[in-house]
Parts: C-alpha cells; structure tokens; sequence
C-alpha cells in the first residue's frame, strides 16, 4: 500500500545557481525543516513521488532554503517549482492537544448530535475567519464553519465528527 503523504512545504522556485530551492512551509511549526533527513517531492495531480535525501536546510524570514540530493544546478531547481515537499503520514509532527490537522479530517464520517449522517469530510476552504469543511454525502455538498459553536466533537480514532448544525444550515 503507498503511504498516505503529508505535504509540508511547497517549492517556490530556485535559489542561486547551485540546485537549492526555496520552498514555503505548509506547516505551522517550520523548524520542524531543521531535523529534516528526508522528503518526498511529490505533484499531487499524477501522485508523482521521488523521495530525495535533504542535504542542507536553512530558514531566510518565512521560507526555507533546501538543498535535496539529486538536484544540481538552476534548471532541475527549477523544475521542481510548484512541486509538494510531504513526509509520510507516519512521520508527521503531532499537532498540540485538543487541535487536528486539516488533512486528519479528511474521510471523517459527519454527524447530527441526533445520529443523522451528513456525509463525509472530502476538503477544507480556507477562510479569513474560520476553515469551512466540505462535506459531501454523494450527491450534495455541505460547507461546515469548523466552530465551537457547531462542531461538537472530533473522534479521529473512530473517524467521526459530530455537529450542531445551526437552523437551515444543512439545507443550504
């Protein structure tokens, strides 16, 4: 079975003339590039993968310039922009307690406090204010504000959440 791949940071383009890129950190704790041995270069579209190993890594303000094993010169950097730096899902960082990864919903079974099944979590949008979750039942999608006011409980082990859906909002 494949592993299910986490991304991590996401390639921006080159940077100087030797092979490294810069990449933009698609996680809220960026030091974790700084233990970082390993990584899949993957394009989610074709599910392309190709593990490299990290030979350097250091952090210019938000970004993070990596040197991967394999990549020599501006060109291959460069072909590698747009392209997703992931770990195994095995091997991603936690998240504090009482919080879940976007990517952890993904699946999850959604429900009424009253047992009714809504669908399942297929997307995340990102919002100003809140994440709205997609939640898809086969033939219609939800969007669900991801609040305390309407999300009850998130059981990942059991792949479920419970909501409290304001009026009208299933109906939207």
């Amino acid at each position: 079975m494949i592993p299910r791949l986490v991304a991590i940071g996401e390639v921006v383009r080159p940077h100087g003339l030797g092979g490294d890129v810069r990449v933009r950190a698609l996680t809220d704790r960026p030091a974790r590039f700084d233990a970082l041995e390993r990584c899949v270069v993957w394009e989610p579209r074709t599910d392309a993968r190709v593990e490299r190993r990290v030979e350097r890594v250091r952090r210019q303000g938000e970004d993070v310039i990596l040197k991967l094993d394999g990549v020599a010169g501006l060109e291959a950097a460069r072909a590698l922009t747009g392209r997703l730096l992931a770990v195994p899902e095995s091997e991603a960082v936690p998240p504090p307690p009482g919080h879940v990864y976007p990517w952890q919903l993904e699946g999850c079974r959604v429900e009424t406090e009253d047992g009714r099944t809504v669908g399942e979590v297929t997307g995340i949008e990102r919002g100003p204010g809140q994440d709205r979750w997609v939640v898809s039942d086969g033939t219609r999608e939800h969007l669900i504000p991801a609040v305390p006011e309407i999300v009850v409980d998130v059981d990942l082990g059991a792949r479920r959440i419970v909501i409290r859906p304001p009026e009208g909002l299933l109906e939207l």
